[in-house]
């Protein structure tokens, strides 16, 4: 029973290349692709107004992730550009990350210690917490430098030096040489791309992982698309990893040879990338080579992004003023995630004796279609009730109920009062095989059935690929965290594939320059803004046998 209790509005290719001079402003920057103080907010009857000051916009620390890349160097210290700057001569000007390449200086003070500096960035995504949501609001990013080396120049104020290029951002960086805080020369390095994948072959449901590095930090260069034998599979980011994505598909299709193309996106491929401003940003394409058909199919699985540690403390429905002052109880879960029907232990201390202790699950009910203002509410599901033994300990279980997915908290009331609550991260789950029927025929009508969908821009919705093809969403909300996707199988006899993925949904309310929504995220293990908030969004692997 739900009780409504308050409303709330390996082969590697190279891609990219640039010739010329490469003298760019001096300067650090930071730019929000998504204002913190201002968005354009659009409801979803086509009205839009300006929101100034009302968003409190989070930006995102990343967490630990594991294999990133440390800044090429320790951040230097601001300088000056000098009126009379010179010129750096750096030999090649272009290359991969570990290239060698010589920087030279000329016509600088003699016997002077120089500090050449690289200019480079962080990425970030901006969200909004709220007890009851969670939207989000793009990306932004923060330019400044670092040392990438400290020389002195000879008597004749000359200097040369072999270094490599670093592990960095892709596209062109700044190299100063900085005197005393005066940038006294200046020249430039274009970082290049590369794409690997690994394996190269494979039986159909091979998962295949492709890394594409040297991708930007802003917007135009940040992104990258996905596409298998022209299919659109998803999109790919690097904020979080420094320029390196990650994905992994599996391989679909006949046996033969398929294509893999990668490149510069936003949401979807930049086709004449080459005629652009950023014609650096250039993609490649790379092959597999499918050796079978996948009989028997690939069983079921789920792929959990990265365990990591949130940076953010924030969570949904968890709401600190509803705590009675006085409580001194401490309460405690034996596990802090799972899915639904979950059977946890309850542990607490500090209860009155003398009365007993009502479990309550704190969560929303409501959808976010044509939503024009008030479009959920916070709603309470009685788990139970225990008794706390002579010492005010209470032990007991719950089980975590059949609803939607994230945050919720366990709330318990003694005599009234709330005297604690206990964040628990409910995960999405697949119902049975995930697929019913597993063998159907050639244009019959199949479903796949999930559980524990959430209801916030982070997880309300969820992207489905059909044979490495995007051919649509499911979403959560409405139907409390079941979702029943009816699909068509298609594509001949045989193994067929149904990839789910996590998106960014970016709709009602919509937000102004929020990029790479209503998509898959093929980023999600590493690079997708719920691991700052505790967020485990999977992806889900399912398969079909086809018959005639």
């Amino acid at each position: 029973m739900m009780k409504q209790v308050k409303i709330k509005g390996f082969g590697a290719v190279l891609v990219g290349a640039l010739t010329g001079a490469l003298l760019l402003s001096p300067g650090a920057v930071s730019s929000a692709e998504s204002s913190p103080m201002s968005a354009q907010v659009t409801s979803s009857n086509g009205a839009s107004s300006a929101v100034a000051g009302s968003l409190n916009t989070t930006t995102l620390e990343p967490p630990a992730l594991p294999g990133v890349s440390p800044l090429p160097g320790p951040v230097a210290k601001p300088a000056q550009p000098s009126d009379t700057m010179g010129i750096l001569q750096v030999t090649p000007d272009q290359g991969v990350a570990g290239a060698p390449m010589t920087i030279s200086g000329s016509q600088l003070p003699p016997n002077a210690r120089v500090e050449l500096t690289w200019s480079t960035a962080n990425a970030t995504w901006l969200v909004q917490t709220a007890p009851d949501t969670v939207n989000y609001l793009g990306r932004s990013n923060t330019e400044f430098a670092v040392v990438l080396d400290r020389i002195t120049t000879n008597a004749q104020g000359s200097f040369e030096v072999s270094l490599k290029a670093p592990v960095d951002w892709g596209g062109i960086h700044d190299i100063y040489a900085v005197i005393n805080g005066i940038e006294e020369a200046h020249g430039g390095f274009i970082l290049l791309r590369t794409v690997t994948i690994r394996p190269t072959s494979g039986p159909v449901g091979t998962p295949i992982t492709i890394t594409y590095s040297g991708l930007g930090d802003s917007l135009y260069t940040g992104g990258a698309s996905l596409l298998y034998d022209n299919h659109y599979v998803g999109e790919l980011m690097a904020n979080w990893t420094r320029g390196t994505a990650r994905a992994t598909i599996r391989a679909t299709g006949a046996v033969g040879e398929h294509t893999i193309q990668i490149g510069n996106a936003i949401s979807y491929l930049y086709l004449n990338v080459p005629q652009s401003p950023i014609p650096y940003t250039n993609g490649a394409t790379v092959t597999f080579t499918v050796t079978n058909g996948g009989d028997p199919p690939p069983p079921p699985s789920v792929d959990w992004p990265v365990n990591v540690t949130p940076t953010v403390s924030a969570r949904t429905t968890l709401e600190e003023s509803g705590l009675a002052a006085e409580s001194t109880v401490t309460a405690e879960l034996d596990s802090t995630s799972g899915p639904v029907d979950t059977s946890v232990a309850l542990t607490g201390s500090g209860f009155s004796d003398a009365a007993p202790v009502q479990l309550v699950w704190s969560t929303v009910v409501g959808n976010r279609v044509n939503c024009t203002s008030t479009c959920w509410a916070f709603a309470s599901t009685p788990l139970g009730t225990a008794t706390p033994s002579s010492g005010g300990l209470l032990q007991t279980q719950i089980t975590v109920p059949d609803g939607l997915g994230g945050w919720h908290v366990v709330q318990l009331m003694q005599s009234g009062r709330m005297m604690a609550q206990i964040p628990y991260y409910v995960k999405e789950s697949v119902v049975g095989q995930g697929v019913s029927p597993s063998v159907v025929k050639e244009g019959q009508s199949f479903t796949v059935h999930l559980k524990g969908v959430g209801w916030t821009q982070l997880d309300n919705t969820v992207g489905v690929d059909y044979d490495n093809s995007y051919i649509g969403y499911g979403c959560g909300f409405n139907s409390n965290g079941d979702v029943l996707l009816h699909l068509h199988a298609t594509g001949g006899p045989g193994t067929h594939l149904i990839d789910i993925y996590p998106m960014l949904y970016t709709l009602s309310p919509s937000f102004a320059n929020t990029p790479y929504g209503m998509v898959p995220v093929l980023t999600y293990a590493q690079d997708d803004p719920g691991l700052a908030l505790g967020y485990q969004l999977p992806a889900i692997r399912l398969a079909i046998t086809v018959i005639k």
